[in-house]
């Protein structure tokens, strides 16, 4: 059973066979090179923008090369989510509508050091084979073994306790790809970034999706306004989180169910 395929000829059948397997696939030719520049050249301002306020707020050990939060009216972000890249298999994973619980970015240079390279899964809590997140990593640039592509513990989306550092290293395997490939993830699954002994940038986009009850790692919807939704197709609005917000008075709470914070098809 194979765990890669090229992302235009992927069937749901090739998406399930592989995640209960492995974990994690390998869609190749996904994201054009063009759009793939727009967004390197966007991630520039937005890391010093968040490295200056690590450093400010005294958190910038271990945090080296990491961009939180991408999501912005007038950047890459919003032409991103709405390529709807992978919908239908995430819709698949998380048995129907899901929302952007975090999008971010690694810059993995040589020497650079930050908790992703810690042996971790994303989600806390082990869920076995109930679904309430799913991870998206797009490389930037080649995922390679000497650049510092990915390990992954294949299978052990099964497995509850964190394998000690000797096994994993040894059983691992890495998601060697080109860049604009999307590899997608099963949270439950075991992995580290790899430790780039190049002297080129290693960099990458990652977002994970969750189930709509899931609470976001950012409130996108308050950052972005709430009558922003006058600018988005209803795609957008679903994945950004506006179909599942909380009411935060009588209000908004006493609505009709068409004006509802909390839309009907939220799971």
């Amino acid at each position: 059973m194979e765990n890669r395929f090229n992302y235009s000829e992927a069937t749901i059948s090739d998406f399930e066979s592989a995640m209960d397997q492995f974990g994690w696939v390998i869609y190749e030719n996904a994201v054009e090179e063009n759009f793939i520049n727009e967004i390197i050249n966007d991630l520039e301002p937005a890391y010093l923008l968040r490295r200056a306020i690590q450093i400010q707020n005294g958190i910038e050990e271990n945090m080296e090369g990491t961009l939180h939060h991408l999501l912005e009216k007038d950047n890459f972000s919003m032409p991103f989510l709405e390529q709807k890249y992978c919908d239908k298999e995430m819709k698949h994973f998380l048995n129907g509508n899901y929302i952007l619980n975090g999008f971010s970015g690694v810059l993995n240079f040589k020497n650079f050091k930050a908790y992703v390279h810690n042996i971790h899964r994303d989600i806390r809590s082990f869920t076995g084979n109930f679904k309430i997140a799913i991870q998206m990593i797009v490389p930037l640039d080649d995922y390679t073994l000497e650049n510092g592509a990915t390990y992954f513990l294949t299978g052990s989306h099964h497995i509850e306790d964190k394998p000690d550092e000797q096994f994993f290293y040894m059983n691992a395997d890495r998601a060697v790809s080109k860049k604009g490939s999307i590899i997608l993830f099963d949270s439950n699954i075991w992995h580290a970034v790899g430790n780039n002994n190049t002297d080129n940038p290693r960099r990458a986009l990652t977002l994970t999706f969750t189930r709509p009850f899931f609470k976001p790692q950012f409130d996108f919807p308050r950052y972005l306004g709430y009558d922003f939704t006058d600018y988005l197709s209803p795609h957008l609005k679903q994945v950004i989180g506006y179909n599942s917000r909380i009411s935060a008075n009588f209000q908004e709470f006493y609505q009709p169910p068409h004006l509802r914070m909390y839309q009907p098809g939220q799971g």
